[in-house]
Order: C-alpha cells, then structure tokens, then sequence
C-alpha cells in the first residue's frame, strides 16, 4: 500500500511494504520518508533519521531491516514480543537552522500513523531528546503511544522506561550506552572465534556520537587499543591507541571531536582515510553505504562490525567474505538499542544499569556467536546465517501472531 502528501511516490520495492508515506513539507519543500514494513499485533517499530540526502529506497532498506532486528530478538520465553518494522527519513541536514521545524511539521504530518502503529526513537542526525520535544509540540504523549495498547500495565511500563532513562553511567544516559555495548560484545566475541586476543586487537571507528563512542568505550575497556575515530571534521589516530575516555568528554551534541583537547602524539588527517589505517576490527557506525567495492580493498582488517545501518554494499561483502573477512550484519550488531527499550518497557529487565548491561552482554553473545558458528559450519556468511535465524523466527512470530487466534492483531485499532 502506498500512500503520497504532497509528492509521488517512486515506484514499489519488489516486497512491497505494508505502507510508505512520501511527504514534502509545505514550508521549506524537503522531503520524509515513512515506511512500514510489516505490522506485528498491528504495531511496528523503527527510528527517524535526518540526514541531507535520504531517499524512499534508504527507508525501505532500513524498515526491512527493522523487521529483521525485531524478528532476531524473538524468544518466547520473554515478555518482549517483537514488533513490525519500520523505520523515518527526512532529506534534511540536521544542522540546517530549518531542521527542528521540519522534524516537528513531519511528526504532525504523521501524526494519527504515530498514534495507532508506529514506534520510533532517535537515529541518524536526531536526538532522543530533540524528537520527543517535537512530539510534545504537537501534542503526543509520546512517540511509542501505539505499544501501549500491548502492555499490561501501560503506566507502570512507562513509569520503568522512564526510571531507564533516567540512568546515568559514568556521566553518560543509559539509552546512549547500550546500544554501543551491544556493537562491543558483538565484536569481542568475533575476536574470540578468530583466535584474537582482545589486548591485542586494534580497532578504527567512523562515528564518535551515541553508538560509535559507547562501542569505543567498551571496547577500550576490554583492552581493545582504538587507535583511530573518524567523525565528520576528519581522522583522529594515535599508534599506542587513543584515549578514548579523554576524547569522549569533548564532543559536542552530533559526536565531533574538540581538536584543541587533543593529547600529545594524536594526529589528525582527513576523514576519508580511516579505511587505510592498519587495524583487526572496523566499525563503520555512522553513514550508510560507506564502503563499496572499492573502498574494500583498503581495508586490513579481520572484522567489520556494522554498527551503522547498510553501511557495506552487497558487492563488496561478498569481496570481503571471499579474502576471510567477517562482516558482522548491522540488524544483529547494533539491534540493542531497540531490545532493551522494548526489555525494559515490556518488564524482562529493570531500570538498572548492571541489570541492562548484562542481558545485552549476554543476548549479544549468544547471537554472535551462534551466527559465526553457523556460518563457518555451513560455509556461508554471517548474513546468511544470521538471516536463516530471522527466517524461523518470522515463521514462528507469524504463526503465532498473524493467524486467527487470541493472540492475534492485525485490524486497525478503535481508540476511546
């Protein structure tokens, strides 16, 4: 189903969705993007992302996405029940002087879809903070209204999520942590199926904003040497390794680096080189599409973490995969952020930093590794196998969900 505002629509992906949203905005005439991709019990979930550039065929991508994150964290034995995928896009830079009117004119914009089936949060170029001061301006509650109707006991979910968020770790919020400690577990447990000591291991890292500097962080802490960030002013290395804890008190809001607070022996270059520095683990965490077919053959090291969404073309993780590289896929190594909202909202983890960092620790282990050691058994790569997992899972959700029965929800909703 296709549904246009003041625009057309390009034309349908080969799965068509279950609906896209175009829309134009009548002031300064940019572009949004919503797409659901599937509903699950007549709700999906996905964040909003603004960026100069962004198209309908990129929120596509990122709503399937979605619905391959939700579908990975299936387990019946949890309260959490995933969700649907979906995912927003504005074509717009976030440091436009215009860009908080614009996030807050495409909320109003899809606003009744807000209400009924979409849960979204912050992603590229928004801040948690900056969307639910939009939300509010138009009148939302929240922007995760359409769960409510899920939970059992919507107020005291809402009065957990909001105690989780309250928390603070080491002068940073919880929800900016977990997300990176996700992408960190992901990649030391890598490093342990290659036979790679972590106090050996160098690291390089595109984006220093919520994911990228909690994956920094947390892989500093295991003795994993970062020895070079890229954020959008340039390249930041250090041969012995960065002080990452250092470099983390001095961004501003978007993750740039000061470089007046620099150490000794930190040198700068140009950002498009954090491809050719030597290292065994790569986390692209802040653009999509960032490494194609050529870009690849720069790069040294043993594993790719995507902890920014697509960020590695088809054609290039096949080239990569074929010279022993594992590409870890973004829906399995940056899908924390998305559970432990919904663990915590639904009840299986309490608003407690240890609580949170252990499940993420130990989910995120488990998946890793049960993906990289399905990929070497059946000589595939851990896309494939990561998405044979999604695939039963989806079988199992659907069943349980979309066919007739009780615990289904697949009908518009009526609201008192």
């Amino acid at each position: 189903m296709t549904a246009t505002a003041s625009g057309t629509c390009p034309p349908a992906a080969p799965r068509p969705a279950h609906l896209e949203v175009c829309w134009t905005d009548p002031v300064s005439g940019h572009r949004g993007f919503l797409v659901i991709d599937r509903l699950v019990r007549g709700v999906a979930s996905g964040g909003l992302r603004m960026r100069e550039g962004c198209t309908l065929d990129e929120v596509r991508g990122l709503a399937a996405g979605m619905t391959r994150k939700e579908a990975l964290h299936y387990d019946p034995a949890r309260h959490y029940i995933p969700l649907g995928g979906a995912k927003g896009g504005i074509d717009c830079s976030p440091h436009a002087p215009e860009a908080p009117a614009v996030l807050r004119r495409f909320l109003e914009g899809v606003k009744p879809l807000l209400r009924e089936y979409w849960t979204t949060g912050e992603d590229l170029g928004v801040r948690q903070d900056s969307i639910e001061t939009a939300a509010a301006e138009i009148g939302l509650d929240s922007t995760i209204e359409a769960i409510y109707p899920l939970l059992d006991d919507p107020a005291g979910a809402r009065a957990r999520l909001a105690d989780a968020f309250a928390v603070v770790v080491d002068g940073v919020p919880l929800p900016e942590l977990v997300g990176g400690l996700g992408v960190a577990q992901s990649v030391l447990t890598a490093l342990d199926h290659a036979g790679i000591p972590h106090g050996s291991a160098r690291a390089v890292i595109q984006g220093f904003g919520s994911m990228g500097g909690a994956t920094a962080r947390y892989l500093a802490r295991a003795g994993v040497s970062v020895v070079a960030v890229a954020d959008a002013h340039g390249l930041v290395r250090h041969e012995r390794g960065l002080d990452v804890e250092r470099l983390l008190l001095t961004r501003d809001p978007f993750g740039a680096i000061d470089r007046t607070q620099l150490r000794p022996g930190d040198v700068t270059a140009d950002g498009s080189t954090w491809l050719d520095v030597e290292c065994d683990v790569l986390v692209p965490a802040a653009l999509s599409y960032c490494i194609d077919l050529a870009a690849q053959e720069r790069i040294t090291a043993r594993v790719v973490a995507e902890a920014a969404n697509m960020p590695t073309l088809p054609d290039a993780e096949a080239a990569l995969h074929a010279r022993g590289v594992s590409v870890l896929p973004d829906f399995v190594v940056n899908s924390a952020t998305n559970a432990w909202w919904w663990w915590t909202l639904f009840g299986d983890v309490t608003a407690d930093s240890g609580a949170a960092h252990t499940l993420v620790r130990d989910t995120m282990r488990e998946l890793t590794a049960t993906m990289l050691r399905a990929a070497r058994r059946d000589g595939i790569t851990p896309r494939a196998a990561a998405q044979n997992v999604v695939e039963r899972n989806l079988t199992d959700i659907e069943a349980r969900f979309l066919a007739p029965g009780p615990d289904a929800r697949t009908e518009p909703r009526e609201r008192s």
